[in-house]
């Protein structure tokens, strides 16, 4: 079990440093399609949007920057981290030499505890075998009453149901780890997080412009929010915000 876990993320880690190399555009270093994370990009900004953040953000697997840049944007002062060099190389030199960039694992940040106010950690949990370790992490680089963001792949979207019951038919091992949304909101619970929050992110395919934009209307969220398996199953993915517990273990 084990070698199946560390080869998982060997061969993720494999794709992230070939797409880092071989690709130009923000999407395509992260694995996703254009419109994919413009939607992502999108929900981010709607969840951030109004809010007044000080002192220091990190992005934990920042990739090329896309929400590092967004973050800047709105004159949060923000560092960014990934394991992969060729997509750090791209941060840099999208956000110029002024970004403050380091290359690690997020299980393993090479910063002191409570280094930050907040963290956001998107496009990282389906590239790791147990998403804990790295939850830990998140809650112990930031102070006290500070937010962690994570993302995940919604394990029981329609699409995710029916991939993973043809994979399982077929005998094909995971080839990416798709999350209960409640299982993992447990989990950051149990790496410090209180008050988490699960935030439903919808997606259909970017050539459907009219389903996108009337999946994107307040109401429909409002229903969603209010009827959690009906977001379940129409959710690609979900967001995570919780705050670093002020009691420490």
């Amino acid at each position: 079990m084990r070698d199946q876990r560390e080869g998982f993320e060997r061969r993720w880690r494999r794709r992230f440093e070939a797409w880092g190399q071989q690709h130009g555009s923000d999407a395509s270093i992260a694995g996703w399609s254009q419109s994919g994370l413009e939607a992502r990009l999108a929900n981010f900004e709607r969840l951030w949007s109004g809010r007044i953040a000080a002192g220091g953000w990190l992005d934990a697997g920042c990739g090329a920057g896309t929400y590092m840049r967004s973050l800047a944007g709105c004159g949060v002062e923000v560092v960014g981290t990934d394991y992969s060099l060729p997509s750090l190389r791209k941060a840099r030199l999208r956000l110029g030499g002024a970004a403050r960039l380091f290359a690690s694992d997020v299980r393993a940040l090479p910063v002191a505890d409570g280094s930050f106010e907040g963290v956001l950690c998107f496009g990282v949990m389906q590239a790791l075998a147990d998403p804990l370790p790295a939850l830990r992490e998140l809650c112990r680089v930031v102070k006290p009453g500070g937010e962690v963001w994570v993302d995940a792949l919604n394990r029981y979207s329609a699409p995710h149901l029916v991939q993973g019951a043809w994979r399982r038919l077929r005998g094909r091992p995971m080839h990416m780890r798709y999350d209960s949304p409640w299982e993992l909101a447990a989990l950051l619970g149990r790496a410090g997080a209180v008050d988490v929050e699960i935030h439903w992110l919808p997606l259909v395919p970017g050539r459907w412009r009219a389903a996108r934009q009337w999946m994107g209307r307040p109401a429909v969220r409002s229903v969603l929010g209010r009827v959690p398996p009906l977001a379940a199953l129409a959710s690609h993915a979900v967001v995570l915000r919780g705050y670093r517990s002020l009691v420490t273990a």
